[in-house]
């Protein structure tokens, strides 16, 4: 991890990326890891309020609206905001944000989904309370390694008291490749979640994929982890 310790991207090289349509992290069909372990994200519940950091244009979040859950998400680029809404026919309003200067939400016409255009640090829990469920997929991995302890205090203070918390990981050789995404190991995990939450480890896989060995790389695993607050 050393070798990306110093890695930084601006916010203007991502939303370069989305407006040259290099986004290669983004997935049009469900997460495989969110759809096979879902029932242990929702332990039965209804109208669950899910939060998605750094949330792009994930079909996820569609997905689980349509099973009546409310969505949260935070994303810097207007373009794959309007993205989500209109290549899913949905319609849907903007409106400003008092509690965040220059920061706009964009609300599906239904209420469910709701995306807030700003930096993912200016959103807290003043804004939106605290959600019972979080999907974790390209955010901890794609945020720089400098500004970790910062983003998992975040994550923590959304977290309701039955949060259940999905955290999407990747392991690769950093020699090869600098990222991102980034390399965040269990160990890494642990360091800044393990205080405050129990961590499960539900699922490891295979991930690599022909695009990957243009990297460097030639081993990818994809790590999903289950985070509950612990009881006071």
């Amino acid at each position: 991890m050393a070798v990306q310790a110093d890695r930084v991207m601006a916010l203007e090289e991502w939303e370069e990326k989305w407006n040259e349509g290099r986004i290669g992290f983004h997935q049009p069909h469900v997460h495989r890891m969110l759809d096979s372990n879902i029932d242990k994200i929702l332990c039965g519940r209804q109208q669950v309020r899910f939060f998605f950091p750094l949330c792009g244009k994930a079909v996820d979040m569609k997905w689980l609206a349509d099973m009546g859950h409310v969505i949260v998400g935070v994303e810097f680029s207007e373009k794959g905001i309007k993205q989500f809404f209109e290549e899913h026919g949905l319609q849907y309003k903007e409106e400003p944000v008092p509690a965040v200067p220059e920061a706009k939400v964009f609300k599906s016409s239904d209420g469910k989904i709701s995306i807030y255009q700003c930096d993912l640090y200016k959103f807290s829990s003043a804004i939106e309370g605290r959600f019972g469920a979080v999907w974790d997929r390209g955010s901890l991995v794609a945020i720089n390694p400098c500004d970790r302890q910062k983003y998992a205090t975040l994550m923590k203070s959304l977290m309701d008291k039955d949060c259940r918390y999905l955290l999407d990981t990747l392991e690769y050789n950093p020699e090869f490749y600098k990222g991102p995404p980034f390399l965040v190991t269990e160990e890494a995990v642990q360091a800044l979640y393990g205080e405050d939450c129990d961590i499960e480890l539900l699922q490891a896989v295979d991930a690599l994929e022909e695009r990957h060995k243009a990297w460097g790389i030639d081993s990818l695993l994809e790590k999903v982890y289950l985070l509950t607050l612990k009881a006071n």
